[in-house]
Order: structure tokens, then C-alpha cells, then sequence
């Protein structure tokens, strides 16, 4: 893991507003497919729907490079912090 996806990490906890839940996502799946790889597991069941939603963003982004995912999460959290 790079120093900048670590310190974006830290910075995305400190930005002065909260981004809409798009973003959040955008986010939430950068960090997993930069941090992990491509999605695993099964897909929440229907009632899940913030699970669901988080599973399906990550899984948009099956075959991404983990070093592109985090290079475009630090890019995401620099662009939110203005």
C-alpha cells in the first residue's frame, strides 16, 4: 500500500463536508478494490440495501489495477478536500 493511498485514508476522515452518498460509494469501492482486489463473497440479499449498493459500486470495478484504484482514491480525496 502507498504512502499517499495511507495518508488519503487519514484525510478522507478529516474533510470539511460529508460527500453525498455517490461519492461515498465511489470511495467506499476504491478503497476496497485498492486494498483488496476485486470483489469477493456473495452479493447481500435484497433487504440489504446499503450492503447491496456497496457490493455492487466495489464489483464495477472488477479487473482495475489495485495501484489505479488507489491512485484515482488519493485523486477523489484531493479533488473533495478543494
Amino acid at each position: 500500500m502507498s504512502d499517499e493511498f495511507a495518508q488519503a485514508q487519514a484525510d478522507v476522515k478529516q474533510l470539511p463536508t460529508r460527500p453525498g452518498n455517490d461519492v461515498l460509494l465511489q470511495l467506499y469501492a476504491l478503497y476496497k478494490q485498492g486494498s483488496q482486489g476485486d470483489a469477493t463473497g456473495k452479493r447481500p440479499g435484497v433487504f440489504d440495501l446499503v450492503g447491496r449498493a456497496k457490493f455492487d459500486a466495489w464489483s464495477e470495478l472488477a479487473g482495475t489495477d489495485p495501484a489505479e484504484a488507489q491512485a484515482r482514491y488519493v485523486e477523489l480525496v484531493k479533488k473533495l478536500q478543494g
